[in-house]
């Protein structure tokens, strides 16, 4: 039995220094691993050092004190670590170790970054960060040689694509800007992050990141004071981040990749609210769908490099326009799928404004629920949209237009219709002058497409509105003393080219004064070349000569503008309504032989006009039919000099009615 004891003894010895020895050996090689990552660091010619290394064996944490990092005299990043404590730490597989949870803090780093006119420094500060479920590589990814922002910016993106985690909290990140002292930018500011945190992490791809809330603070330089701007954004919230497309976008080695990788499916805020001054601004809310990029044009180290150096030497024109189409060529490729924006406001000493919302979709640009003070009184306005809208697109029509010593010429200024496709404004009241009196516009809308160059063949405008009448207008006098308070415009005016019969139509055109008249022309042109849509003057006057004219229909409803004529020329004359009816009726009769004798069909019109007078309410309708080709240039011309002659070109039907 004694014997038996003693050998349990023994053995128990035995084991006790086994797994002492072994609890040496791991912490040995941990402490090697570590040395050889900060060594890698040291061989590139930059400073790292670590104060205390534990290993604790049963539990298998590992533990790192007062680790600081210099990666060199070229970099510009220096980081500074109080603690990190990993534990459930083993290797996951060859070159890599797994770990439950990593805590790290006491986490200070310093970027300094030269951008631009602007070098800037940006410090940040985390005390507390936690990693679970973390998965790297046992050593970093070696630093790149270069110190410039772009391959600091891959470089850290491609060490985020080789790591996984469930999840990473970091309660509070605070973060110092100081940028050169400049009258036009901020000199300086402070951004402080609450509540981050970043959910399955795995391949360079996050699930979902968050942030409870980001306030920050920026001094500003205005003239002869200091201003501050603050500003605090609550609810940030990202989902579906994929490094792919950034990182292509950053490799030069991927400048042909023409395919759109997706960046996020969606980026959305809560309220955010900026206040500089006496100026307030508050946004309920931003939300941006399915935001992506084509890497073949996507190029941030071109756009950086561009950036002047110098913001004392103002580019030269042509170095201005060479920039904004190099802008225009990175921002096309930057994909954006929606853009939500919600009720904004703006509060200024002048009073109040705001917009329930701006969206972007399949190319359309919205502002809904605009109500802003205006000097004469409060603006409103239910919807402002533009269709086809592209900012690359305008950008480069911008920067076309910019010709030193030279003005923009025609086909610079109508290449505004390739940018666009159509605008709309509905539902604005907005102030008359100075009067108590509003302007409401039901609908104004224009579309147009089919472009022959820069000119569009095709066309269609509605608007309806409301205007009162001015009696400051010579031209509208008449119109007020006739008791015409407002006028109700309701204009529907459709027009488009047919290249397969070169043909031409105006049809119809419409136009409603509400209260007075409806009028309708309907216009057609035949022999219309396709070489008339252009922006030469010369070129558009000789195709101009081939167009001939075709039938013309004109018909005007009678609401009351007879009376309103007949008003007015009882008031020139000074007699009653009924002898100024019955003296407008004989001199369209008196007329009627003199127009008859060059056309005769002109004598009914003549007697169909007359009748439209004399019997307020019809209609009259009016059509001309070319009795043989009417080149539409010498018509013109002979309107002007002998309209007779003009008039006899035509075969005249004209009726009337109620």
């Amino acid at each position: 039995m004694k014997r038996i004891l003693i050998g349990l003894i023994a053995v128990a010895m035995l084991a006790a220094g086994g797994w002492f020895g072994f609890s040496l050996y791991a912490k040995h090689r941990v402490t090697a691993e570590i040395e050889t990552a900060f060594e890698q660091i040291r061989s590139n010619g930059g400073k790292a050092s670590h104060g205390k290394i534990g290993f604790d064996l049963p539990s298998r944490t590992l533990t790192i004190e007062d680790i600081a990092i210099d990666p060199g005299q070229q970099s510009q990043t220096q980081i500074k670590i109080a603690r990190v404590r990993a534990t459930g730490v083993r290797q996951a597989d060859e070159g890599q170790f797994s770990a439950d949870t990593i805590e790290v803090s006491g986490i200070a780093f310093a970027i300094d970054s030269n951008v631009g006119p602007s070098p800037m420094k940006a410090g940040y500060k985390i005390a507390q960060a936690t990693i679970r479920d973390f998965t790297g590589a046992i050593r970093a990814r070696a630093l790149p040689p270069s110190n410039a922002v772009i391959d600091l910016y891959r470089f850290g993106l491609e060490q985020f694509s080789s790591v996984s985690a469930s999840s990473i909290e970091v309660p509070t990140i605070a973060i110092t800007l100081v940028t050169k002292p400049d009258t036009a930018k901020p000199e300086g500011g402070d951004l402080a992050y609450s509540g981050l945190v970043m959910k399955n992490l795995r391949h360079g791809k996050v699930e979902a990141t968050k942030a409870d809330r980001l306030t920050f603070t920026f001094k500003t330089a205005q003239p002869g004071k200091p201003g501050l701007l603050t500003g605090e954004l609550s609810n940030l919230a990202m989902s579906d981040f994929d490094s792919t497309g950034m990182l292509a976008a950053l490799d030069p080695q991927k400048a042909n990749d023409d395919g759109i990788h997706q960046l996020y499916r969606q980026i959305s805020t809560g309220p955010y609210t900026v206040t500089s001054g006496d100026v307030r601004l508050r946004v309920d809310g931003i939300a941006v769908d399915d935001i992506g990029v084509q890497p073949s044009k996507f190029r941030m180290a071109e756009m950086l490099a561009m950036l002047p150096q110098n913001p004392s030497a103002p580019p030269t024109p042509a170095q201005a326009r060479d920039m904004m189409e190099k802008l225009a060529n990175f921002y096309e490729g930057l994909r954006v799928g929606k853009i939500e924006i919600g009720k904004t406001s703006i509060a200024t000493p002048q009073g109040t404004g705001s917009i329930n919302a701006v969206r972007y979709k399949d190319g359309e640009f919205a502002v809904e629920g605009l109500d802003t003070p205006s000097p004469q009184g409060q603006f409103k306005m239910e919807r402002f949209a533009l269709r086809s809208f592209s900012a690359p697109n305008l950008m480069r029509w911008a920067a076309g237009l910019t010709t030193p010593g030279r003005a923009p010429s025609p086909d610079q200024m109508l290449g505004l219709f390739g940018v666009l496709a159509g605008a709309e404004i509905k539902g604005v009241a907005a102030p008359f002058k100075n009067t108590k009196k509003l302007v409401t516009i039901d609908t104004l809308s224009l579309d147009w497409g089919q472009l022959i160059g820069s000119i569009p063949s095709k066309a269609h405008v509605v608007a309806k509105f409301v205007t009162p009448t001015d009696p400051s207008d010579p031209k509208q006098l008449q119109l007020v003393l006739s008791g015409v308070d407002k006028l109700a415009i309701d204009l529907d005016l459709g027009a488009g080219w047919t290249e397969s019969s070169n043909s031409f139509a105006l049809t119809p055109a419409t136009l409603d004064i509400g209260g007075i008249a409806k009028a309708q022309l309907r216009i057609a042109l035949s022999n219309v070349p396709r070489e008339v849509f252009s922006a030469d003057p010369a070129e558009f006057m000789g195709q101009a000569a081939r167009i001939e004219t075709g039938a013309l229909e004109f018909s005007l409803s009678d609401s009351g503008i007879v009376d309103l004529v007949v008003a007015q020329f009882a008031r020139m004359q000074n007699v009653s309504r009924d002898a100024a009816r019955q003296a407008l009726v004989e001199s369209i009769k008196a007329k009627r032989e003199q127009v008859a004798s060059a056309n005769p069909d002109a004598d009914a019109a003549a007697d169909a006009i007359a009748r439209f007078v004399e019997t307020p309410g019809q209609t009259l309708s009016i059509k001309l039919s070319p009795r043989a080709k009417a080149p539409l240039t010498q018509l013109m011309q002979l309107l002007q000099s002998d309209p007779q002659s003009a008039l006899a070109q035509f075969r005249i039907e004209a009726s009337t009615g109620l």
